[in-house]
């Protein structure tokens, strides 16, 4: 592994913690950004308390990095702007700071499919102008970006539950009926970072990444996983349109008495609703000789989530 230091940003989250755990085992300096921590852990990692809008926490996060990744993200929001803080200017001022430090020979934003369809939601849309604008001040900094596909796994809690009902034989369908899907586990997005970092040379591109599924998934193609799982049927439920439009209208609508933010959300519901989620790896198996190797089956049949 060339780089020696890294800097990752997310390392509390879902993705970063396995991630972080990763790197540690490979002996790998991590420099991880935290909300409330500081110091030094037993396994070695050196956290940095601060947020994406704390300048100096960045700067001493970055400071000797010889690689950054960047998976910190926000992915609950009552508006534009709310995401905006995070995705976009957030990823803008890490760029930055890195880009001071003068070490960084590489940098890796862990971006989202849905920053290939900006008009879906406020989320896509600040994944798509973060990903412009970390490009925009990156300078001589190799700069890659990975749009993984609905990232699932042990600690995960939103898709945890969809396929805990699956196995139990029920399925909730949304949108159209042949409405293509893809997912990708997260051992198989750590092990494309380690590929990343292993790259001898690297240059500024962009990756699709999913399970390699040919053609994805429908919901009638998940029902007959489930059902080969457990050797029974799965019923399916189709969730109207206008009910989940209607329930996310209601979340915005409460969010502004309880200032929480609702996951689901009108632009959630155009998410969830889009016709197709499905994406090639032929671009990042060519450049970083990166393959998956845990398909949906698989995972669900080894309860790997």
């Amino acid at each position: 592994m060339s780089a020696r230091v890294v800097s990752l940003t997310g390392a509390t989250g879902f993705i970063g913690s396995v991630l972080r755990e990763r790197l540690v085992a490979r002996g790998v300096e991590v420099r991880a950004l935290a909300r409330s921590r500081g110091g030094t852990a037993e396994d070695g990692t050196k956290w940095i308390k601060g947020t994406l809008e704390d300048e100096h926490a960045l700067a001493e996060l970055t400071r000797g990095a010889d690689a950054v990744i960047h998976c910190a993200g926000k992915v609950r929001g009552r508006d534009a702007r709310d995401f905006d803080a995070v995705n976009v200017q957030g990823s803008k001022r890490l760029m930055e700071a890195a880009r001071l430090g003068g070490s960084c020979e590489r940098f890796l934003l862990i971006s989202s499919l849905a920053a290939r369809h900006p008009t879906l939601s406020w989320y896509a849309a600040s994944k798509f102008e973060g990903e412009r604008q970390v490009r925009a001040v990156a300078g001589a900094i190799p700069v890659c970006i990975f749009r993984p596909t609905a990232v699932y796994g042990p600690g995960d809690r939103e898709l945890r539950p969809v396929f805990e009902w699956l196995l139990r034989g029920w399925l909730v369908t949304l949108g159209q009926g042949d409405s293509l899907l893809s997912f990708l586990h997260v051992d198989d997005l750590v092990s494309a970072v380690m590929q990343w970092l292993d790259a001898p040379v690297v240059q500024s591109q962009t990756f699709e990444l999913c399970d390699g599924q040919a053609q994805g998934y429908n919901w009638a193609s998940l029902a007959s996983i489930a059902s080969d799982i457990r050797n029974a049927p799965v019923r399916q439920a189709v969730m109207p349109a206008a009910v989940l439009k209607g329930i996310a209208r209601a979340n915005l609508v409460l969010s502004r008495f309880t200032r929480r933010a609702p996951m689901l959300t009108p632009g959630k519901v155009n998410e969830l609703m889009h016709p197709d989620w499905t994406c090639s790896n032929a671009l990042i198996s060519a450049t970083l000789g990166w393959e998956p190797r845990i398909l949906l089956r698989q995972a669900l049949r080894n309860h790997l989530f």
